[in-house]
């Protein structure tokens, strides 16, 4: 991989839109099979391997899976993530699951090996103007790259895919998709797929006619039909059962559903969007997700970036947090003050947003520091994060001391550092130096 490779972004301007360069993936894969030798030129911020056509490099070779292995731009270096392959993903000999990538490296998928030659390049990615979209909130490049999707996914009907880890937010994200769309005033309904039992699963979702089962003493609107409309969001769609997949293939193929023992076919007017904190691909990969129904949901497709990569979010996100929890203005001045920002930065947050909100929550009512110490090393974080966290420790410690040497006056101490006094006042109330 060439050394000036780095993930950093350069904000450009084109038309009345704004977006940023951003380094993307580019990659040379060297191959033979039966028919030859083969090279590939490809380049994104990820790349599939497998035998289904769908994939950037597609191969013949029977021993490789459907959706084999994943290649992943991260800020200086390519992530190889294997999609839970019948036979496994092999990066200089050795089987691996998820393994970083040098330049040069072979790696064996199946029968077949994979000369990977990586490189950086600059590519244009379009950034939306907005700060909100939604509840959503953000003005770091990853969320208005999402709200730059979003725009457009808004516009149509396609069904959209939204792929996210625990606690991100993905059903803000559905949600403020609905808000935005022309099916705004209609209903929204929400299926949480892995909290009902299978047994009901297929009654939620379609409905049910009167004596359909035991029990069954009322006729029952399914959520297709209570959304009619207006948006049908199937949360965790991944641990929807491998026995009622077909049956919702039928429904989205047909645009009709029957509720569970009637005969009437009822036709559907819902935009349907799917989330899920799961790999579809390793699920199919692995035979418990079925290929065509993954087609039909994944039209469009959104990832919501997780909190560490949007760090410089956390202000705000805090901010609008605390508000939404009823906090007093005291409350949200000290969370908002630069030694709890800067510890939350050094969190790895693996709850995403929902554990940055409970954290929120635990302080309003314990009261106190938040955790771990604010010393903690900044090497830990990303780059960008780790010089936000340095420039936040420089300023408090430069205030206060040439704060202490002018006793205490600000006037003093402005004009010794060559700040403008008005500045010198913010600096301090940002850093809570008094």
């Amino acid at each position: 991989m060439h050394d000036d490779w780095s993930g950093e972004a350069h904000t450009v301007e084109v038309g009345r839109r704004g977006g940023e360069l951003r380094a993307v993936l580019q990659l040379r894969l060297a191959w033979t099979d039966a028919q030859g030798a083969h090279v590939l030129d490809s380049s994104g911020e990820r790349l599939t391997v497998g035998t289904d056509p769908s994939n950037h490099l597609v191969l013949s070779d029977p021993t490789v899976s459907r959706f084999h292995c994943e290649l992943r731009l991260e800020p200086d270096r390519v992530r190889l993530v294997d999609l839970g392959s019948r036979n496994g993903t092999y990066l200089g000999g050795v089987r691996v699951a998820d393994a970083w990538v040098h330049d040069g490296a072979t790696l064996r998928v199946g029968e077949t090996s994979v000369e990977v030659r990586a490189s950086g390049a600059m590519s244009f990615v379009e950034l939306s103007p907005r700060e909100a979209f939604g509840d959503l909130v953000g003005t770091s490049g990853p969320m208005r790259t999402l709200f730059a999707a979003l725009e457009k996914a808004a516009e149509s009907d396609a069904t959209v895919l939204i792929e996210g880890e625990t606690g991100t937010g993905k059903e803000g994200v559905a949600h403020a998709l609905h808000l935005e769309s022309p099916r705004a005033a209609a209903p929204f309904v929400v299926v949480d797929c892995g909290s009902i039992p299978e047994t009901l699963i297929e009654s939620e979702l379609f409905g049910h006619e009167r004596g359909a089962f035991t029990g069954a003493t009322t006729r029952h609107v399914g959520a297709f039909e209570a959304a009619r409309g207006g948006t049908l969001l199937l949360d965790e769609i991944g641990e929807l059962p491998l026995a009622l997949q077909p049956r919702l293939l039928r429904a989205l193929e047909s645009r009709a559903v029957k509720r569970v023992g009637g005969h009437e076919w009822i036709p559907l007017d819902v935009r349907l969007v799917a989330a899920t904190h799961r790999s579809l691909r390793r699920e199919v990969s692995d035979g418990r997700f079925r290929a065509d129904l993954y087609y039909r949901l994944a039209v469009l497709t959104v990832q919501v970036p997780p909190l560490r990569e949007r760090l410089e979010d956390l202000p705000r996100l805090v901010q609008v947090l605390a508000a939404r929890l009823g906090a007093s203005d005291e409350q949200c001045a000290f969370l908002a003050s630069a030694p709890v920002l800067e510890r939350l930065a050094l969190r790895d947050w693996p709850g995403n947003v929902r554990e940055l909100r409970n954290e929120i929550e635990r302080t309003l009512v314990l009261g106190g520091a938040t955790s771990p110490a604010a010393e903690e090393p900044v090497s830990r974080l990303p780059f960008g994060a780790a010089r936000r966290v340095a420039i936040a420790r420089f300023e408090r410690a430069y205030l206060t001391e040439v704060l202490a040497e002018c006793g205490g006056v600000v006037a003093e101490a402005a004009r010794r550092s060559g700040i403008d006094r008005v500045h010198f006042h913010r600096l301090l109330r940002k850093n809570d130096v008094r």
